[in-house]
């Protein structure tokens, strides 16, 4: 078993007989199957015009909900939430309670993480024990799934772009959330121009160079491993003449 804590989590405690509804009508993803019992869902909070601020798990926990967000997202997410609380029955705070995830077997009351089976379990309140050393940079550019704050930027990136539909973080079905509107119609009107997707680098080009094709801009560069990275593209223009800072990169996926 490989695992260790997340130093860079923060988890906020959501309380009270609203708690559940309260955030099921704020978030992207349905929350109602963890009336059921111990679970964890990935999701977001956008704002009105569709577009993402934060990405969280939200861990059933006994009499109360458990967010698990980036560290540093956590104060602007309380202040929020609390915004949107207005008469709820909601009680809301941080929690010092660590965060551990790893690989293979799951130690007891540990929770897979629900975006992909590559990135193995989390733990609330435990050792994770084992062997720490895993690369989760590696994990996230081989399947593609994007991180808070780098490929999923607030105020600027689309969840559907980044991949939710493919990693359970958006629900079509539950009804309205702050965003819906925008991202249904991402959904079932358009087809996505831009996107996340994994590319081959062919040198040293940097994270955050901007990809270009033929003098055009097409994207950035994001998360590096090895040769591959994750690049966010603009797909009409993308192919397999880009480069970054005159380094040859190359779509795959």
């Amino acid at each position: 078993m490989q695992g260790e804590q997340a130093k860079d989590r923060a988890v906020i405690g959501v309380a009270g007989k609203d708690a559940l509804p309260f955030l099921q009508g704020l978030v992207s993803n349905d929350l109602r199957w963890l009336e059921q019992g111990p679970g964890i869902v990935w999701a977001a909070l956008l704002t009105p015009q569709g577009k993402y601020l934060v990405d969280f798990f939200v861990v059933a926990a006994g009499e109360r909900l458990l967010i698990d967000v980036k560290d540093s997202f956590a104060p602007g997410l309380v202040k929020r939430l609390t915004m949107y609380r207005l008469r709820a029955d909601v009680t809301l705070g941080p929690l010092a309670l660590p965060v551990s995830r790893g690989l293979g077997a799951q130690p007891e009351d540990a929770l897979a993480d629900p975006r992909h089976p590559a990135l193995g379990w989390r733990l609330y309140g435990g050792a994770p024990g084992g062997d720490p050393a895993v690369d989760w940079d590696a994990i996230r550019v081989a399947h593609v799934i994007p991180e808070t704050g780098i490929e999923l930027i607030p105020d600027e990136s689309y969840i559907l772009e980044n991949g939710f539909e493919r990693l359970h973080g958006v629900d079509f079905r539950k009804g309205c959330y702050v965003g819906q509107e925008v991202t249904a119609r991402m959904k079932h009107k358009t087809e996505l121009r831009k996107g996340l997707v994994q590319v081959t680098v062919e040198g040293a080009a940097e994270p955050g160079a901007e990809i270009t094709a033929e003098g055009k801009p097409v994207g950035t560069l994001f998360t590096r491993s090895g040769d591959r990275a994750l690049a966010y593209l603009r797909f009409d223009r993308a192919g397999n003449d880009m480069e970054a800072n005159g380094i040859r990169v190359n779509a795959i996926s």
